[in-house]
């Protein structure tokens, strides 16, 4: 064992005891991750690094890594990574994909449903004594889901798997997506999805969910101009990043009626500060960032990302490498 490797957390044993067996291993035994002081300094001897999303690796703390050849991302997202840093620097960098991908969608799920029938809601209700009358004719209306019109923003895997259970409800499932793919066209096929453009999906769904990847154009792609445009009475969800969303557009949104209801599981700051507006809405059902909390999923990626670390170390080419031009210049 020559090489040394940083684990930034505790992640499920099935995937660190591949890291531990090969190589000369630290793990943060922490709750709360490391800064990126603390990374640096436990990095800074490290071949490897194996990081959470919640680890802000950029071009600062990839500089003071002289020794760092891979940074293994426990996640499908990246964007808390320095890609083009780590390039430039001929760190390979890689990621967890679609070992999460039914996971998430079943968490979407469960927050569309949630949200859209008042579950958390009713749930307070009935904990708090409120409940005096055994059945009520307006007591906690929601919205049906069955037949209803869902809309997805995003057909990559989470979406497509998001659609596949809409079949089941017998709903008019539209999507928008900015590139026209042969693997959304075989959804379409698959699952009678229909494409249409940004505005009519806001304009004509009852039930949205949002699945797209944190990028410079997808950075508040949904602010007050969007949800204005969305039926009255609409449910918006989001599992896919925080940042997506203009925050104080949807308060607006919720406070004022316009939408019925938010499912959330992602936010623009994690963990959602306590003085966060959203928290004194009723109508929003929140999860803390736990799409792909499963045993089994989590375990999978674990598997997953030891794999990619022990595969670029050992200097072959990782199945999930986020930037595989790097290899060019190694």
């Amino acid at each position: 064992m020559t090489d040394s490797v940083f684990v930034t957390r505790l992640i499920p044993d099935e995937g660190l005891d591949i890291i531990k067996k090969r190589f000369r291993t630290s793990v943060w035994s922490a709750d709360m991750p490391p800064s990126p002081q603390e990374i640096v300094e436990r990095a800074k001897q490290c071949s490897g690094l194996v990081s959470l999303l919640s680890d802000r690796i950029d071009e600062s703390v990839i500089s003071l890594l002289p020794k760092l050849r891979v940074i293994a991302q426990y996640a499908v997202g990246f964007d808390n990574i320095d890609v083009t840093a780590a390039t430039k620097k001929g760190v390979i960098v890689t990621n967890t994909p679609g070992v999460l991908t039914e996971t998430t969608a079943d968490l979407a799920w469960a927050l569309i449903m949630a949200a859209s029938r008042r579950i958390a809601e009713a749930d307070r209700y009935v904990r708090a004594g409120f409940w005096q009358v055994a059945w009520g004719p307006k007591l906690m209306l929601g919205i049906d889901i069955h037949s209803a019109t869902l809309g997805i923003i995003g057909m990559g895997r989470i979406g497509a798997a998001v659609a596949q259970r809409a079949k089941g409800f017998g709903m008019r499932i539209l999507y928008f997506d900015t590139q026209d793919t042969d693997f959304a066209r075989a959804v379409e096929k698959e699952t009678g999805v229909i494409r249409t453009d940004f505005a009519s999906l806001l304009s004509e769904s009852d039930i949205i969910t949002v699945h797209v990847p944190l990028t410079n154009e997808t950075k508040k792609m949904i602010g007050a101009d969007e949800f204005a445009r969305m039926k009255k009475g609409a449910v918006f969800v989001n599992t896919s990043r925080g940042a997506v969303v203009d925050e104080d557009a949807l308060v607006t949104a919720l406070s004022s009626g316009h939408l019925h209801a938010a499912g959330l599981d992602v936010f623009v700051t994690e963990p959602l500060p306590s003085t966060s507006p959203l928290l004194r809405l009723p109508n929003v059902v929140f999860v803390p960032h736990i799409g792909s909390a499963s045993f089994a999923t989590r375990s999978r990626m674990a598997v997953i990302c030891a794999e990619n670390l022990v595969l670029a170390m050992r200097g072959n080419r990782p199945p999930n490498i986020v930037n595989p031009e790097v290899l060019v210049h190694r």
